[in-house]
């Protein structure tokens, strides 16, 4: 189905600022990308080998063969663990890149691998299907549902528009031909949020449009299986005609209204006063701070990644990055109830822009730019990533006594998505803004809220997957389950007639990947469970095994998710392509071949998608062995009319923290110096309390003076 919407009439990274201390990385980051001289030289080589039939992109048509994607085949983890860990060289360097095959009758997406890397004149290069990461076996190729993209546009969608011009010009005042003048649009998936509730169903089977067929035209939930039909109906009388959606100032973002009361003074901003206190490599991604350490990796389709998580010096995580992220959607109409969209297919790469300082990022914070290279073609996109250590509205510790008061500042360091906090917890929080999807409020009263006057806030749930690659003292771990069971019991010292009603800890070590699929309910009224990735060879002086627990944010407490899943069981739309959605969390045994729980072409062919998470669960034994967890951080989302004319990031939000549990002896965050006690006594002469002591630990004590530029004067600069 397409919906008619109104139109409105409106190197891999370097860095740009230089406040932090700059350091040479122990290692090579192998995960860091290819060079600008690599991916030319792969691109080259490529266009060399006939057998691809490959035509430049810029040459190219709907009926050639391109280059889509050159990117580095992250490597094994297997091979970089011999580099980090026992003094192998470095992983031979491989690219993975997406051939467009469209000359041909079925068009598809091949995937290759080509290496190794260099190529050179005597180079033993070679390509070959790239197969083993994917459950699919397919030598590589899905189908490309896109291929004819502009031809459907230009020989069928807008000729089918244009044989109801008279309906669109009377309903809508507007016309949806293709031309610059055009006032509406024909949409499938685009989130406008002025829909006019007019829908036409089409068959685009094959590649020749003129086998192409019209199935019919739905409004006001009347579906007319042909124009003719629709017409005679419009004609007639008694036909009724919904209400449009107009756009106004309600859809636009800028100021609007009544200033709000002092707002017209500066606003607190937050400083570094003494400049970056992380350290960074800038060629090779490598950052420190407060004993973490780690390298940053990007790709096309899923944005940022961290890898070599280590905190004093003990890795903790090896990989740590998104998956793919879905909005799911449902409402009356066809639109709605079938729009699943599985965001990697779009890539976040591309669409990791430029930051604004202060307002994104903070001012005084590290930027990055990003490349990627699609389509014959390095993208550059400055500032668009940021580091930066800020000062949450919390201590991390504070204790009060008859005698003192001792408090300790609470900074974390962020790698937008991911935080680093002082007692060795690791977080991510993911956080949404912008238009909605919206539906015509007609029969739509099931699926959402009327927030405007033709308007519905379609439903939908917003489930992000991240792997963890957790290695706890090694890669030999184990899951341990906690829960907190509520019990009816009695103790030697209880009356035995009088049984008290308390609760006790069920500890019990997960056995294999049949248990392993996890929902943790929040109720009160149901057993709270708590996730723990431990190394039962490492126990501590106290004989308790150390690890990690996997934490839903309490950030998101206001009104936002943590960790949770997608509500539709067996998605009609996704069929097999997004599994990974259907629990919060998720454990198998690692391997090689299992890098990614979704593709970014799995929306390509839902029922036999190129990796269907399903068939990671085979049952494998998941004691002391290497484990990857599968977390979603999920949304569910009801637009109310605070979400026009943008869905705001205070309720947007979801959040899960990795935090350390019995793996160090203390809190780590006591090794800070930025913590305080006042000690006091009583005020003889007011009755009260005098301050006696102010203990500062030997933090910095010199005055800084600190120019504070406006943030409009930033962005000139």
């Amino acid at each position: 189905m397409h919906n008619l919407q109104a139109r409105s009439a409106t190197p891999l990274f370097s860095g740009t600022s230089s406040n932090f201390t700059v350091i040479n990385s122990p290692n090579e980051n192998v995960w860091g990308g290819l060079t600008d001289v690599e991916t030319a030289s792969v691109v080259h080589w490529l266009l060399q080998q006939p057998e691809l039939n490959l035509t430049a992109a810029d040459d190219a048509g709907e009926w050639d063969n391109t280059i889509s994607l050159v990117e580095l085949m992250r490597p094994n983890k297997s091979d970089v663990l011999l580099y980090l860990d026992h003094d192998h060289p470095p992983p031979t360097r491989y690219a993975h890149v997406v051939l467009d095959v469209r000359a041909t009758l079925d068009p598809c997406y091949a995937e290759i691998l080509v290496g190794p890397l260099p190529i050179t004149d005597k180079s033993t290069t070679t390509w070959v299907p790239l197969e083993y990461p994917y459950t699919r076996k397919t030598q590589g190729r899905i189908r490309n549902l896109d291929a004819d993209h502009d031809t459907i546009y230009s020989e069928w969608l807008y000729k089918i528009s244009a044989s109801i011009v008279d309906i669109t010009l009377d309903l809508f005042n507007g016309t949806a031909l293709g031309l610059d003048n055009d006032t509406i649009r024909i949409s499938g998936i685009n989130p406008l949020i002025l829909p006019l509730g007019l829908f036409f169903k089409s068959d685009v089977t094959g590649r020749d449009p003129s086998k192409w067929k019209l199935e019919g035209w739905l409004y006001n939930n009347i579906f007319y299986e042909t124009t003719n039909a629709f017409r005679k109906a419009y004609y007639s009388p008694g036909f009724v005609k919904l209400l449009s959606n107009v756009e106004g100032d309600w859809a636009r973002t800028d100021q609007q209204g009544p200033i709000l009361p002092d707002d017209l003074k500066q606003p607190p901003v937050m400083v570094a006063p003494s400049g970056a206190r992380y350290a960074l490599d800038t060629d090779q991604k490598y950052v420190t701070w407060m004993g973490f350490s780690f390298y940053i990796g990007f790709s096309r389709d899923t944005g940022v990644s961290i890898f070599d998580v280590r905190y004093r010096d003990q890795r903790i995580l090896y990989e740590l990055g998104l998956q793919e992220a879905l909005s799911h959607y449902a409402g009356n109409d066809p639109v709605q109830s079938s729009t699943a969209y599985l965001d990697s297919y779009y890539g976040f790469g591309p669409y990791t822009f430029e930051l604004v300082k202060g307002y994104d990022c903070p001012s005084y914070a590290t930027y990055l730019n990003t490349s990627l290279y699609e389509s014959e073609s390095t993208h550059t996109h400055v500032d668009s990533l940021c580091l930066f250590e800020y000062d949450v509205d919390y201590p991390i510790q504070r204790h009060t006594t008859p005698s003192y008061v001792s408090s300790t500042k609470k900074s974390t360091s962020l790698s937008d998505p991911y935080t680093f906090h002082l007692d060795g917890t690791i977080g991510i929080e993911v956080r949404a803004s912008g238009y909605i999807q919206a539906a015509h409020s007609a029969h739509n009263t099931n699926y959402g809220y009327q927030i405007h006057s033709a308007l519905s806030g379609s439903m939908h749930d917003h489930i992000l997957n991240f792997k963890a690659d957790f290695d706890i003292l090694g890669t030999a771990n184990s899951i341990e389950l906690t829960s907190l069971v509520p019990i009816t019991t009695s103790y030697s010292w209880s009356n035995p007639n009088q049984p008290r009603n308390t609760m006790y800890l069920s500890r019990r070590i997960l056995s294999s990947e049949t248990e392993s699929r996890l929902n943790f309910p929040q109720s009160a009224t149901t057993t709270t469970r708590m996730l723990s990735i431990i190394n039962q060879d490492t126990r501590n002086a106290y004989n308790e095994y150390r690890g990690y627990r996997i934490l839903p944010s309490s950030s998101s407490s206001a009104g936002g998710g943590g960790t949770n899943h997608l509500t539709i069981i067996n998605s009609s739309t996704l069929i097999h392509a997004a599994h990974w959605s259907e629990h919060d969390i998720q454990i198998t045994q690692h391997h090689d071949h299992e890098p990614r729980s979704a593709h970014p072409y799995n929306n390509q062919d839902v029922y036999n998608p190129m990796i269907n998470f399903n068939e990671f669960f085979d049952g494998e034994d998941l004691n002391q062995t290497d484990l990857v967890v599968w977390v979603n951080l999920a949304m569910h989302h009801v637009p109310t009319t605070g979400d026009l004319p943008n869905t705001v990031m205070t309720t947007a939000v979801a959040g899960v923290r990795f935090v350390p549990v019995n793996y160090f002896m203390g809190d780590q965050s006591r090794g800070t110096v930025n913590m305080v006690r006042v000690g006091f006594g009583d005020d003889e002469d007011g009755g009260g309390v005098e301050v006696e002591e102010v203990e500062t630990f030997g933090q910095a004590g010199e005055r800084v003076e600190v120019v504070v530029r406006p943030v409009e004067e930033v962005l000139w600069g």
